[in-house]
């Protein structure tokens, strides 16, 4: 291969052994000397030393794009059902501002307080910092600390570091970060970042978070003494407290406004004014409004997000406490306000009678008692309870202390109830350092009080969407985060009768249908013997309809109309209804498998919404702190595919498909509803008579009594509720659901439902309004129901297609009030009750055997004929 010579000019060379020879003439002179080499040596040495420095404290600090990119940690926004502000969760309470929203008055006070050189340095201020280096240097080995000098730039660094370590080492990386903070950010960034992060006490974070928490203004509306006052507490807010330390904070606060005066921002006038003005400080501030609001509720709805976004910064840059996400919640203030206090109500008066309970929490009054109480975890529940501690004790009185510091006194007439489980006088037991809970009665006077020792749970729902709109979870949440509305595990007794009726009424029952309320017995296997089932109150009426079963809550009726039906189909039914899971046993039909208030609500709903499901929820979408939308309970758009189109396509509006699904029987579920609104009208549930709209509900009362319920509600919110003590023991033989749980919810229901429009039930299509006898269920055809008398004894009642009597001309089936079919039924009965009381007399003649030691078991009478599915119902007399 042959390679041809490129054409490249001749260019001189340089001579570079001449340059050498002439550098070394130059510098070996020099070199010669020896302070030359020291000082080389040692610049060169410090040289290496600061970069070494540099390199090993500057390894781990925020790159520039970090910092152009950040983003202060935000809290947690939480609206209501109306789009209300209702609480927020944040460990860093801070509302995020850009630099131009801040007002001038603002940043000028912050500047003249902390660093009036901000504007002209480039990140440390030198004359600062070698004053601080020579007031740490006489200061080691002393306690405390001492000034640092720090500028805002400094300040800025030490947030973005998360370290407020007292050494050297963190200076060094907080000097380094500061210049590099000043070589990436403006001035404005680093003031924003500073005014929107430095934080200023009672968890506030930010000028406009302590703006609101200390003044309840926003930035903008801020005064210059009030300004001047937010800008003493970034160097210890604990130390200006305007309430425990209000000279030192009125002394700083006429130095900031001095330093404002001879910077040149305000005249000596406008200082002299604002010096004389008093902080005007207030107590909680806008926080006050967020204090409880929603109690259980919003612990849900934090649990729920955490779960999904993470706790902190650590877990995401949507995570609850950092990512400032914007949260639509389904709760309504006016109903949760009301479920809250309604439950609370109750559960007061139904522990009043028992005395007072000690709540087995003690202060050591040697220390700071106030903080100690203050931190106490105990919730008074009502806003004019408040938790105390015994400071001291007489014969005639006790002085009582709150967490803010004052005093109060507590006599002995004012705390003469008995000590629960003891006896004697509440007051006799009171000792100093003992955590109490008292109401004001007037002045400084106040009266012992007892938080109760039963709890239960309380949900509200919308019955067509599921969104949940009130959960209350026991008395207080601050004293038990237990939510018992859903976490409480517990039989419902009677309320789950309707899981029952609903399915038989898929099977060919109607609500005329006539069944036998008379002694039931099943043969539980040689080693058991046999278990008979029994009324509340132990007796038996006989045959009756259905619906009267229902209203009346019979035991006996619904366990022969399972046996009938078969478990399986209704524990199937339990099942997707999301109440339980049930085994295939017959005490199950009665309400003896666990399930939660959360879980029943819900169950009815869907049942009030003709058998289409809904699920219960308590959020409805969360979006980011730039507005995107993160998280859909409907995920609407995802399914409808075109909801956020940029523009009109000309096409007609995408709906949200409908994906409910059938999980009742449309019809069987009106019908079990349109039964239960005899439970209010002449049934168990009578108290809510009087409330003169359309509702529908069913009591429970477990063994015991341990639980009492009601469920039930309007065509369009149904609610739900229970009592009980989270350790399970008697609640006293007089409790029912319809003496306890009843009368709790009529108290909410007076308040939620006082602007709810009266809608009736509406039957779906299909449904057969027949005229009948109430007591018989025979078809009526000669007269009309009183709408006016609830005790009419001709009702409208709803039927599925060919399931009513026919009326025929052979028959006088059609008559009610026929003397022969009446004469005939009763004859039937006393036959029955007779055989009954023979097999009686001859099991107590037979030696026991495997029969479990108690009274004689009850016998069965003969079996009522089933019903067939689409033709009319045969009773068997």
């Amino acid at each position: 291969m042959k390679f041809e010579r490129l054409n490249v000019p001749d260019w001189p060379l340089p001579d570079l052994v001449a340059f050498n020879e002439k550098v070394h003439g130059v510098v070996d002179p020099w070199w010669e000397r020896v302070w030359v080499r020291r000082v080389t040596w040692a610049a060169l040495g410090l040289f290496t030393l600061v970069a070494a420095v540099w390199i090993y404290f500057a390894s781990g600090l925020p790159s520039s794009q970090t910092l152009l990119a950040y983003q202060p940690p935000l809290p947690t926004n939480v609206r209501g059902y109306d789009g209300a502000p209702v609480q927020t969760f944040a460990r860093e309470r801070r509302v995020e501002l850009s630099f131009d929203e801040y007002p001038p008055l603002v940043i000028h006070a912050f500047i003249s307080a902390e660093d009036k050189s901000f504007f002209t340095h480039s990140g440390i201020d030198f004359p600062g910092a070698i004053k601080a280096v020579f007031n740490y240097t006489t200061h080691v080995g002393r306690p405390g600390r001492v000034p640092g000098g720090s500028t805002i730039t400094q300040q800025v660094a030490k947030y973005l570091l998360k370290d407020s370590s007292y050494n050297v080492g963190r200076k060094i990386r907080e000097a380094i970060l500061a210049f590099r903070l000043e070589s990436t950010l403006s001035k404005q960034q680093i003031l924003e970042i500073y005014l929107n992060s430095i934080f200023l006490g009672r968890n506030a974070y930010g000028v406009q978070a302590a703006s609101r928490a200390y003044f309840d203004k926003d930035v903008n509306e801020l005064t210059l003494p009030e300004a001047a006052y937010l800008a003493v507490l970034p160097r210890a807010p604990a130390n200006y407290d305007p309430e425990r330390a209000t000279q030192k904070a009125l002394d700083r606060r006429s130095y900031v406004l001095r330093e404002m005066y001879k910077n040149g921002y305000i005249t000596e006038d406008q200082d002299r004014a604002a010096a004389a003005t008093p902080l005007g400080t207030i107590r909680y501030g806008s926080n006050e409004k967020f204090r409880q609001q929603g109690g259980y509720f919003m612990e849900e709805v934090r649990r729920e997000l955490m779960k999904k976004f993470g706790e902190d910064v650590k877990d995401g840059p949507s995570s609850l406490y950092g990512g400032g996400l914007w949260v639509r919640s389904s709760m309504d203030p006016a109903v949760q306000d009301a479920a809250a206090q309604a439950l609370r109500d109750g559960l007061t008066r139904f522990d009043g009678g028992r005395g007072w309970s000690d709540l087995g929490m003690k202060i050591d009054l040697a220390k700071d008692w106030a903080a100690r109480l203050d931190a106490a975890p105990v919730g008074t529940g009502y806003p004019d309870w408040r938790k105390a501690v015994v400071l001291n004790k007489s014969d005639a009185q006790a002085t009582i202390g709150f967490s803010n510091g004052s005093t109060g006194s507590l006599a002995a007439g004012d705390a003469a109830m008995a000590k629960r489980g003891v006896g004697g006088r509440a007051f006799d037991f009171l000792q100093p350092g003992m955590v109490i809970i008292v109401k004001q009665i007037g002045g400084s006077n106040y009266a012992l009080r007892s938080i109760p020792e039963v709890s239960g749970g309380m949900v509200v729902e919308e019955v067509h969407t599921g969104r949940v709109m009130a959960m209350q979870g026991g008395f207080d949440v601050v004293g038990s985060s237990y939510n018992r509305a859903i976490q409480a595990w517990r039989q419902p007794g009677s309320a789950f009768k309707p899981i029952v009726y609903v399915t038989a009424l898929q099977n060919g029952f109607t609500p005329a249908t006539i069944e036998l309320d008379a002694p039931f017995c099943v043969w539980q296997g040689a080693g058991l013997g046999q278990k008979c089932f029994v009324n509340f109150d132990r007796r038996s009426a006989g045959p009756h309809t259905l619906r009267w079963g229902v209203e009346q809550s019979r035991n006996l009726m619904t366990v022969r109309a399972a046996s009938t039906v078969g478990m399986p189909k209704i524990t199937d039914t339990a099942r997707r209804l999301g109440v339980g899971d049930y085994g295939n046993y017959l005490s199950f039909a009665l309400g003896a498998g666990d399930t939660t208030v959360w879980r029943l609500t819900n169950a009815y709903a869907i049942l009030a919404n003709q058998g289409r499901s809904v699920k219960p929820t308590t959020i409805d979408f969360v979006q980011d702190r730039n507005g995107k939308v993160l998280f859909r309970t409907d995920n609407r758009c995802a399914v409808m595919g075109n909801c956020d189109a940029a523009d009109w396509d000309g096409k007609p509006m995408p709906r949200p498909p409908n994906r409910t699904r059938q999980l009742v029987d449309a019809m069987a579920a009106f019908q079990m509803v349109h039964v239960m609104e005899g439970v209010i009208q002449r049934g168990t549930a009578t108290v809510l008579r009087d409330l003169n709209r359309p509702l529908f509900g069913k009591t429970g009362t477990t063994n015991g009594p341990t639980n009492v319920w009601f469920v039930g509600g309007t065509p369009d919110i149904v609610a739900g509720i229970y009592l009980g003590y989270d350790q399970p023991r008697s609640l006293g033989g007089y409790a029912q659901g319809g003496r306890i749980s009843a009368p709790i919810w009529k108290q909410w229901a007076l308040s939620a439902l006082k602007n709810q429009p009266k809608v009736p039930f509406v039957a779906p299509p299909g449904i057969r309004w027949v005229r009948i006898d109430r007591a018989s269920g025979k078809p009526v055809f000669g007269a009309f129901p009183t709408s006016e008398e609830v005790q009419s004894s001709v009702i409208w009642e709803a039927f599925q297609p060919q399931t009513e009597e026919q009326r025929t001309a052979r028959s006088s089936i059609g008559d009610p009030y026929n003397a022969a079919t009446q004469q005939q039924a009763l004859a039937a009965w006393q036959q029955q009750q007779l055989q009954q009381q023979l097999q009686l007399q001859q099991q107590q003649q037979r030696p026991s055997g495997n029969t479990p030691a108690g009274p004689p078991p009850v016998v069965t009478g003969p079996p009522v004929a089933q019903p067939a599915a689409g033709l009319p119902t045969q009773n068997a007399l």
